[in-house]
Formats: C-alpha cells, sequence, structure tokens
C-alpha cells in the first residue's frame, strides 16, 4: 500500500480454465441480459457487511470451488472462512518460517489456487523471502508448506516498500504475477522502463511445463521473446507498484491498480492483445509527466482508464475487481475499486462506444487492502489493521436521489 503457440499441455491448461469459467459464471445469455439491465453507475451505491473479524494484516483474498475463501495474512499465514461455518480458528497454510516481514510492505502478498485446485489442492503464493526480501513467486499444496517450490525471484534488498505480489492465473492458462519498481521513491533503479528487470512489472509465465532446469516455460506469445537484453517473462512494464490487479473471467483483460507517486492514482485496463503496453512510469505519473529523462522518442503509452488525485485523504489505490456475481445484475461488467486511506470505491465500466463511465459509490470500511469474489462471483473486502472481512453487495439508487 505505498504512496509509495502452444504445446498441447498449455492447450490443455487454457481449455480447462475456459471450461471452469463457463461453470461457474453466468451463461452468455445470462450476461447479455446482465447487460441489457445495467444502470448509470451513478445509480448504484456499495453496502459492506462484516462477517469475520481477528484476522491479523489480512492483505489477499481469493474463492476456491467449494465455497471457501482464502485469506493471506502479511506475516504468512492463511486462514480459511465459508459462509456457513465462519472463519476457521487455525490457519490452513504456514509459510511464517520463509516470510520476511521487516517492513510495513513486506511479507505474504498474493495467493491464486490453481485452475485444477479441487484435484491438487496446490497454491500459487507470492512474498517476500528471507533473508533479504526477495521477491518470490511459488507453489505449495494446501497444508503441506515443506513441499513449497519456488519458481521465480527478484532480488529487492535495498527498500522494503513496492513489492507488488499480486497473482493470478488468466483465461489463457498462464501465470500472471506483478512486481514493484524496487522501492523508495521516484523509481531510484529507473526499474519502469528497463526490460531487462522483471521491477515494475507485470510478468507472464506458464507453470504446466518446465523448459531445462527452469520450473516454468516462457509462453512464445510473449512480447519480448528474442528481444535482446530484455526479461522472456515480461507481459507489461512501465508500473510503480501493481500490488492488486485482477482477470476479468469473461474477457481475460486485466485491471490493475498502480499506486503513484504523490499525484496521482490510476487504473489501467489491459486486453488479451496488448501484451508488450508500456504504461508509463517512471516518465510518467498517471497522464501527467513525471522524469522527462525517462520519456524516449517515439514511445507509445498505454493511458490509464481512471485517475484521481490526492485531494480529500486519497493516498494509494487498491486495485479491486470486475462484479460477475448474479445477485445485483444492474451492477454486471463493473470494475470495483477503492482507495486504502479514504476508502471511497470507485466504480469503472467500458462503454459501448470504447470509452468508460467511472462514479463514486461509496465507502468500504476502514484501510481496504484486497477485493475479491467468491465461487460465485460475489464481493468481498479485507481491512488491514482492524484485521476485518466485509461481504459487499450493491444497492440501487433511486434516479431522483442519484441525480441531487
Amino acid at each position: 500500500m505505498s504512496r509509495r503457440r502452444c504445446r498441447p499441455a498449455t492447450m490443455l491448461a487454457g481449455l480447462l480454465v475456459l471450461a471452469l469459467s463457463a461453470f461457474l459464471l453466468p451463461s452468455v445469455s445470462a450476461a447479455s441480459t446482465s447487460l441489457a439491465r445495467a444502470v448509470p453507475l451513478t445509480e448504484l451505491t456499495v453496502v459492506s457487511e462484516r462477517v469475520a473479524f481477528g484476522l491479523q494484516r489480512p492483505i489477499a483474498i481469493t474463492g476456491l470451488p467449494d465455497g471457501r475463501m482464502l485469506i493471506a495474512e502479511k506475516n504468512g499465514t492463511v486462514r480459511a472462512y465459508h459462509p456457513d461455518t465462519g472463519l476457521a480458528a487455525e490457519p490452513v497454510l504456514d509459510l511464517t518460517a520463509r516470510i520476511d516481514t521487516s517492513d510495513n510492505e513486506r511479507g505474504l502478498l498474493g495467493i491464486t489456487p490453481a485452475p485444477n485446485f479441487a484435484r491438487t489442492g496446490i497454491l500459487y503464493v507470492s512474498y517476500t523471502s528471507l533473508p533479504a526480501g526477495a521477491l518470490t513467486l511459488a507453489r505449495v499444496p494446501l497444508g503441506a508448506p515443506d513441499r513449497l517450490q519456488v519458481l521465480l525471484t527478484q532480488e529487492h534488498a535495498e527498500y522494503g516498500n513496492h513489492n507488488g505480489g499480486q497473482v493470478a492465473f488468466g483465461r489463457d492458462g498462464y501465470l500472471y504475477w506483478s512486481t514493484g519498481d524496487g522501492g523508495h521513491a521516484n523509481d531510484p533503479f529507473k526499474a519502469g522502463q528497463n526490460l531487462g528487470t522483471l521491477l515494475g512489472k507485470i510478468v507472464r509465465i506458464d507453470v504446466n511445463r518446465t523448459c531445462g532446469a527452469t520450473p516454468y516455460c516462457v509462453p512464445r506469445g510473449n512480447p519480448f521473446v528474442g528481444v535482446r537484453g530484455a526479461r522472456p517473462e515480461i507481459w507489461l512494464y512501465g508500473l510503480r507498484n501493481p500490488w492488486r490487479f485482477s482477470v476479468d473471467p469473461v474477457d481475460g483483460s486485466l485491471w490493475i491498480g498502480d499506486v503513484g507517486q504523490g499525484l496521482v492514482e490510476e487504473i489501467n485496463h489491459i486486453r488479451p492483445s496488448q501484451g508488450g503496453a508500456n504504461l508509463g512510469w517512471s516518465c510518467r505519473e498517471g497522464t501527467p509527466v513525471f522524469d522527462p529523462q525517462q520519456c524516449r522518442p517515439g514511445m507509445r503509452y498505454t493511458d490509464p482508464v481512471f485517475e484521481y488525485d490526492h485531494y480529500n485523504d486519497n493516498c494509494s489505490v487498491t486495485g479491486g475487481v470486475v462484479y460477475r456475481g448474479s445477485r445485483t445484475p444492474e451492477a454486471w461488467g463493473t470494475y470495483v475499486a477503492s482507495d486504502y486511506c479514504s476508502t471511497r470505491v470507485f466504480a469503472v465500466r467500458p462503454k459501448s462506444d470504447g470509452g468508460y463511465e467511472s462514479a463514486t459509490i461509496g465507502n468500504f470500511p476502514t484501510q481496504p487492502t484486497a477485493i475479491g469474489t467468491d465461487v460465485h462471483g460475489e464481493l468481498y473486502v479485507l481491512s488491514d489493521l482492524p484485521g476485518w472481512l466485509n461481504r459487499v453487495r450493491f444497492e440501487r439508487v433511486p434516479p431522483a436521489v442519484a441525480n441531487r
């Protein structure tokens, strides 16, 4: 929260993800109906209900096929919550012996189940590892920390902030991972525009295969494969601290909340065809120019679809998710994000003309750190230092009230 082409196995994995999405989410006809009933964002508001407390700095949340939610705590433990039985007293996974928590932003940062989790029980996690805070991507069977396998690391010793940390599977079956620019302020390592480092990037790898001694493969379609001096794992670059992003399970696009320096917080929407996009940092902070020396002639930068300033208690964007649940058809297809300090809830939705509409639709409970969904696509939000889990629903605001 700083202000601070495919081989058969890969194709099969992608098909499994597609099949799972089709099973869990509304059908195409249902989706069309929901979109037809969509209302202007200004006629929506969010309401939160606390359903669990006693969490220790909850930082990431993900839904499981059996209806449980897994919640990562910064110290390295993972807790399970089920709406029928509540929050389990004991952790279902304990990685504390591996986690560097020496800074406010270090710790266990991301968690997501493998697409075949119901059969394998495998989770993918990201964390800052002992002894020096290296950004680490690993997989581990639920409840078996001794069987953890490290997949990829990136040195991050000098500063404790800007660690990124989100992990998520795309509809393509590949694993995506976000990293921060290295920390401190002002992009001290000029990492955002440097394709030779994984800092300040979103990475895409194939974890269903191994290539030589490497426990993963780089997809042939990655944009910098074969580019001299570039890390082939990179999917997107020019990010500052994208510590929360999500994949829309309907179209496979990425929605990224990238934390700004001191002026602008931004949300980016990247389609699957936009691999290799440069999101600007540290030439730009959002759309404004930040460091002209990092701007290159002729370079194309991808603008955020929404940005907001630091006035009125805003400080750090908490990237969210696209609502694909069924309880509120009027909100279907709406992206929801928040701000860690102000707790405002920002709603963003693509328009048919290619633009975007946006609105502020209420507030979340204090210090929202992560927004996630259950197996049905319904929303939950975590609160950091209070240690809360809150269920979120939408309510319709009468047009006369919304237009006041």
